[in-house]
């Protein structure tokens, strides 16, 4: 399986499918956007607030959690004993953008902008 191509033609960088991969996988799980969608609503939230939000017990939203947190999707800060999480909007966005999008263009096809 290719992980990784040479170079990116559109940005002229090496292009990482790997982080790409865990981005996506993260994605791909319903109870994995609902936190999301949780995060964007309320912003940060404590882990004990959110077990509660999504009506999961604390050792399942754990897991998603962790999964959030290494695509980068989702940060986390500790304040004394709780753990607050966001959605790293700055990531999500990313994604979301045209640069990916021109990963999959054919070179005739990409806006002069891409990937700016």
């Amino acid at each position: 399986m290719i992980k990784e191509l040479p170079v990116n033609v559109a940005c002229g960088e090496a292009v990482d499918f790997t982080s790409y991969e865990a981005k996506f996988k993260a994605l791909s799980d319903q109870k994995r956007l609902q936190i999301m969608y949780e995060l964007t609503q309320k912003g940060s939230v404590c882990v004990c607030d959110l077990v509660e939000i999504v009506d999961m017990s604390q050792s399942k939203l754990s897991y998603h959690l962790k999964i959030l947190l290494d695509a980068g999707l989702i940060a986390r800060e500790t304040k004394g004993t709780w753990s607050y999480y966001e959605l790293n909007h700055a990531e999500v966005n990313r994604l979301l953008s045209p640069e990916l999008c021109c990963l999959f263009r054919k070179a005739e096809e990409r806006p002069n902008d891409c990937c700016s």
